[in-house]
């Protein structure tokens, strides 16, 4: 399967758009595609990180939030999977740019929406790199 032209959706990102997003998916999508959503959105605020890097979050959360998705969220599991997909994929990328700092800020958010068994699965975003 061939991967879309992420840049493309970097003009679908808003801060407004990607809060009620997050909002409405929460419980629906699991904490791993919440908190990589949160990593990457307080990554992009860290003046540390490039312009690409920056480019490249701002293109996956203009994916996460476009209605315009190579699987469409209506679709159970399946439709949020491309998003975790390619949040994961940018957050791979960016990962030297991430502070442990926005790892805590992200959990400490994660913990208004999920229970403590929901946030332990976050801990398997990378356990293929183990």
């Amino acid at each position: 399967m061939e991967l879309p032209d992420f840049m493309k959706y970097g003009s679908k990102f808003s801060k407004k758009d990607f809060a009620e997003k997050i909002a409405r998916i929460a419980k629906g999508a699991g904490s791993k595609l919440v908190y990589a959503a949160l990593i990457l959105y307080y990554t992009l605020q860290s003046d540390k990180v490039s312009a690409t890097n920056k480019a490249m979050i701002i293109a996956a959360l203009g994916y996460l939030i476009s209605p315009l998705d190579v699987v469409p969220d209506a679709i159970p599991i399946a439709g949020l999977a491309d998003d975790l997909g390619v949040l994961v994929f940018v957050l791979k990328k960016v990962w030297t740019d991430v502070d442990p700092e926005i790892q805590v800020k992200a959990k400490k958010r994660l913990s208004k929406w999920f229970d403590e068994d929901e946030i332990a699965e976050i801990n398997e975003l990378f356990e293929s790199e183990k």
